[in-house]
Order: C-alpha cells, then structure tokens, then sequence
C-alpha cells in the first residue's frame, strides 16, 4: 500500500498489487493492539465514485446535489465537488466548507426549515442566492437580508407527513399565499422542493401525489408573475440500485408529464446515504464482558432451562458514531474480525453497548454472535451515514481517525470521469505506506 497525501489533515491510501480493504482495516487493527485499541473508520474512495456512475447510470437528467450534513468529511466533500455535485447546506460552517473546495455559490443550497441571521447575512455576502423557504416569518427574514436570494418553496407531501409528527413543508394554499407575498417583498420564488422518505412503501403513490402538487405550484407561480424553472425531488434514496431503479420508474413518466425536458425545468434530487453510506466502515473494540444466565421453566413438568445471554461493552457508543440510534434508527449487527463462522460453533443471544454505561446507550439490542473475549474487534459496516461528526458535542473524546482508501483501478476510473489532479485534488502525490 502507499499513501495519497491531500492534505495535511488525512492521507488516502492506494491500494495496489491486489491489497484490499480488508487487508487495511487488519493493518490498522495491528496498528491499534500495539496502542490504545481505539476505534477508527476506514472509508473506501472507490465506493463513492461507482455509487456516482451507478446514479449517472440509471438517472442522468436528474442532477445531484450532496447534502453536506449526510457526511461531511474532507476527501469525501472534495472528490463529490470534483465530480461536479450541486451541495445542500444547512448552515454557515457547511456553506463556508463547501467554498473552500471550490464550489461555485450557484452550486449550493441553503436548505434549514429556520435560518440564523447569521447564516442568511453570509449566504448573502458569499452570493449563494438559492435558499429554501416554506413559510412567512423565513420570507421576512429572507427579503429583509438576502433580496437578491433564489427561494425554492419546500412543499408539504403526504408520505412525509405520515412519518413524523412534526409539521414539514408547506400544504398547496400555503404555497399560494408565500407566491404572493414574496411577489409583495421583491422577492424571487424560482422553484419547488419536496421529500419522500425512504420508508415510503408506495412510491409510486407518493411521487404521484408530490409532483401534480409541484406542478400545480409552478402553475401559481406563473400567475403571478415567477418565471420558475427548478424542481428538486429531494432525498429518500438509500444507496441499493433496486431502490433507485424503483425511483427511477416511479418518476420518469410523471416529469415527462410534468416536467418535459422542453420545459427548461432543471430537475435535482438529493442523493446523500446514497453515495456515502457503503463507502465507510467503523472497527470498534471490545471493552468489556458480562454473562447473563436467564432460567426458564420448561412446559415439561420438573425441566428446569437455561440461556446463556452476553452483553459486550465497546469502546464507542450511542455518544459518538452510533448516534443516529438516539434518533430512533437501528444498528445492523456487526461482523467478528477474523472470525470465519462454521456451522458448529455455538451462537449466543448477546447485545452491545457504548462504554458509558448510560442505560440510553445500547447500540444493538439483540443479535447471534459467537462468545467473544475482550480485546476482539467488531466490524460495523454501512456506517457512511452513521454520524462520523453528529453529536460530537455530546463527547469530550476526539473524532476517530478515518484512513480513506482507493483501489489503482477505481483511481484510474476517477481520473477518466474528471477527477483530475488541478484545482481541490492537486496536492495528491504518492507515499509510502508502512502497515
């Protein structure tokens, strides 16, 4: 292996002569027992581009663009601006991030619900001028420090609705009144936001319900006087290629309906989970044991049972990387490190929990795992998403250190779709890399 240097800040590691990723999360575990058996990251450069060939694949008129709060992390910001993604941003440390890598203002959204003054006055002073609004008082604020801003309204939809409790997105009628009052306040309303969830079992329903409606808001707008010309169908995209292929048939007749390609209407969608989720995988450390024997009777009269039951304590928990279980998503079970499972060995009921001893901090509830002893090693996968950088606050501890790979053949592929070596990737030279 040798080592890609960006910037001071990380190292990318090129893999070459068939070295794997397995093959650095085991140099990295060594690296780890001879120190502090801390937990670390390693994300895999190559999975973000073939994601991005994946989507230019299946849907290439619609037009990505990142949100940055998905995953925030340097290289992966840097290699998605090189690609030339579009960044939805929800506040000014995201704007300010996306900058520095050279995206230009036109390229990015500023998309919270509620917006800090702040955020407005620098969205304003950096011109990024397409904001999202859904409501009066975010219209005042808007009108009163950024006139010159691009509004997308943000468009209630059924399938959202019925996943949270929380009001979100603004219903037809409202729409009507925000098209008026902007035209009022010199405002420009250019385009319509919405979002289907992930969970949303009828997309076809959901797509159908959301896109008359947006067309229907393109409608009022040109009543009153917005020449409206940008359409983002939002996230909900979960990173499988059936998933997108369901999308993909789901939408492509509804905007041929809608949104002819003769219309001018640019079309975006925000793909985060899907390009970042299977790009990174997180290696903790076993910490701590405890065996748990239930006894139950038997239906037999004078059986007496048992289950044997572990619960393993690792070093990061629902405070650091798992946080997104706070916020009522699950963990998968993870993979043993070095451990080929054959159908002999014995599978125990066991649960996993974070070091601090927080009831709150269970990471998994329940999964079969081999007995295992303290100082093996856990592989979660998947964990792009999985708050590398949420609720640090939470945590005194210092982020976990993220080794990014890339394979010799997915870097060649970069480099033929337009990752090239100028602008935010020029700095990359080739180290050598000691396991």
């Amino acid at each position: 292996m040798k080592g890609l240097t960006d910037q001071p800040s990380y190292i990318i590691e090129l893999l070459e002569g068939g070295v794997t990723l397995e093959d650095v999360i085991d140099a990295h575990i060594c690296e780890q027992a001879l120190v502090e058996k801390s937990a670390f990251v390693v994300g895999d450069l190559g999975a973000l581009m073939r994601q991005h060939l994946c989507w230019q694949s299946l849907v290439p008129h619609v037009q990505p663009y990142y949100p940055v709060k998905c995953n925030s992390s340097p290289a992966v910001i840097e290699l998605l601006a090189s690609l030339g993604l579009g960044f939805i941003c929800a506040n000014k440390a995201e704007m300010s991030l996306v900058l520095d890598h050279g995206v230009p203002p036109e390229s990015i959204i500023l998309s919270s619900v509620f917006k800090q003054l702040a955020h407005i006055k620098y969205a304003a002073k950096n011109n990024i001028q397409h904001l999202v609004c859904e409501n009066e008082a975010e219209l005042s604020k808007i009108a009163r420090l950024h006139p010159n801003a691009k509004l997308l309204l943000q468009l209630t939809t059924e399938a959202h609705a019925a996943e949270t409790s929380m009001t979100f997105g603004s219903s037809l009628k409202s729409c009507r009144h925000l098209l008026e009052a902007a035209k009022e306040l010199g405002v420009e309303v250019v385009g319509v936001t919405f979002h289907i969830p992930s969970s949303c079992q009828d997309l076809q329903q959901a797509y159908t319900h959301a896109l008359s409606d947006a067309r229907c808001v393109f409608d009022m707008g040109v009543e009153v006087g917005f020449n409206m010309n940008i359409l983002d169908i939002g996230g909900g995209f979960t990173g499988s290629e059936f998933q997108l292929k369901q999308v993909e048939t789901a939408v492509r007749p509804l905007l041929d309906a809608y949104f002819p390609q003769l219309s001018g209407v640019q079309v975006l969608a925000q793909p985060g989970s899907f390009y970042v989720a299977s790009a990174f995988s997180l290696a903790v450390n076993i910490m701590g044991k405890k065996v748990v024997t239930r006894h139950w009777d038997s239906l037999a009269q004078g059986e007496n049972n048992e289950d044997t039951e572990f619960l393993y304590y690792m070093n990061e928990g629902v405070y650091g990387p798992f946080g997104r279980k706070l916020l009522g998503n699950s963990i998968p079970a993870p993979s043993v490190h070095k451990r080929a499972l054959c159908a002999e060995e014995a599978m125990y009921a066991s649960s996993l929990w974070g070091p601090s001893l927080d009831p709150l901090d269970q990471v998994v509830e329940r999964c079969l795992l081999p007995e295992l002893s303290v100082g093996d090693w856990l592989l979660f996968s998947n964990m792009g998403v999985c708050g590398l950088e949420d609720l640090s606050c939470l945590s005194t501890a210092p982020p976990l250190p993220i080794y990014y790979t890339v394979s010799t053949s997915d870097w060649y592929e970069m480099q033929e779709a337009g990752v090239t070596l100028g602008g935010a990737m020029k700095n990359f030279s080739f180290l050598p890399y000691s396991p």
